[in-house]
């Protein structure tokens, strides 16, 4: 078996009654801004202007509400503008609103990616009640009169963090899960660097939404099966638009035999429905969303979105000659390298030392 395929159909399956319900009046709510946005486009007048700009207000107000509203009694979906205060929601807010603006150039939107995922990092592990602290004790510059140490209260989360495997759902989620990896090792007391698996999975863009099927291409993957086993698996793409994906790899793990031990998703942006097939698909798995966006349009991408995020993280592939995983760590240069070198030296292992599966 050299590829495993999901279909949109066995997705749509799992969604229950009401879950179709919540997803059908977020798509009547979003047509309507739709067409508030074409006044906005077309900008007839300043009065039409200003009174479409509040309507469309008022539409955005209304379905983060009730998304806000749906998501509070499901455990499974951790929205990071939903649950936190009001002063740290606008850090998220304008955060969001730097990447999806089609203005933020490539360096500008791999930094705001890095602070996303520290935030997301945040929302895991570092914010809920966790009584025991372990200390860090660094080293510092400072050598007179002698060498200084400093000491430094962490959560004591080793015992979570350390049963982690990093899943790479490759190009756009490559990045996304270095800086998961490294807030990881950078938490720890012990400095733990996670393995990784790296699988390679598509979508058939030649299809809609209704009818997507998402294809695991077993021989360009690299991971071993039964160090999955019994495993906290963490997933980092910055969009979840279907959750198709993900599913996919989790069910072929299960096809195996393989059981993990939870099953986490970091998403920057996640569409409803993603969400919801994610949760109802696979047990003990759980969301995480620095926000929510409402609907999918007919070719399966976010709206309002933020384009494709991994050719604004990586820059465009040509379809002659797309870029394997070790090419793309290459392009992102020095820094990015430097700074991640524990990852880049964990990914570049796990391709050498598995090349095929």
């Amino acid at each position: 078996m050299d590829q495993v395929i999901l279909k949109a159909s066995d997705l749509d399956e799992t969604l229950t009654e009401h879950d179709r319900a919540v997803v059908s009046a977020m798509d009547d709510l979003y047509a309507k801004a739709l067409d508030t946005m074409k006044i906005l486009d077309s900008a007839p007048n300043e009065d039409r202007t200003r009174r479409a700009k509040q309507d469309l207000i008022d539409l955005y107000q209304e379905m983060g509400d009730r998304m806000k509203e749906f998501t509070a009694k499901e455990p499974g979906i951790q929205v990071y503008s939903f649950q936190t205060p009001r002063a740290v929601h606008g850090e998220a807010s304008r955060l969001i609103a730097k990447l999806r603006d089609s203005r933020t150039q490539q360096s500008e939107f791999v930094y705001y990616i890095q602070r996303a995922y520290e935030l997301l990092f945040n929302l895991a592990y570092a914010e809920p009640d966790n009584h025991q602290k372990n200390h860090l004790i660094v080293r510092t510059p400072v050598t007179a009169p002698v060498q200084n140490f400093a000491v430094h209260k962490i959560p004591d989360v080793d015992e979570v963090l350390e049963n982690t495997v990093m899943c790479v759902m490759l190009r756009g989620a490559l990045l996304p899960s270095m800086i998961m990896s490294k807030e990881i090792q950078e938490y720890t007391s012990t400095g733990y660097v996670t393995p990784f698996a790296l699988f390679r999975i598509r979508r058939d863009d030649t299809k809609l939404e209704s009818n997507m099927e998402y294809i695991l291409d077993l021989n360009k993957s690299y991971f071993e099966l039964a160090s999955l086993h019994g495993k906290d698996l963490i997933f980092a793409d910055p969009m979840n638009a279907t959750g198709g994906s993900l599913v996919t790899i989790v069910q072929y793990l299960s096809a195996q035999g393989i059981k993990p031990k939870s099953v986490r998703f970091f998403n920057v942006i996640s569409a409803l429905k993603g969400a919801l097939r994610i949760t109802r698909a696979i047990d003990n798995a759980v969301v995480y969303t620095l926000w929510m966006d409402p609907v999918l349009n007919e070719s399966a991408y976010i709206l309002p979105g933020l384009g494709d995020a991994g050719d604004r993280l990586n820059g465009r592939d040509t379809n002659e000659a797309p870029r394997n995983i070790i090419q793309l760590i290459a392009d992102y240069g020095a820094t990015i390298s430097n700074l991640y070198r524990a990852q880049v030296r964990g990914i570049e292992k796990t391709v050498l030392d598995h090349p095929r599966v």
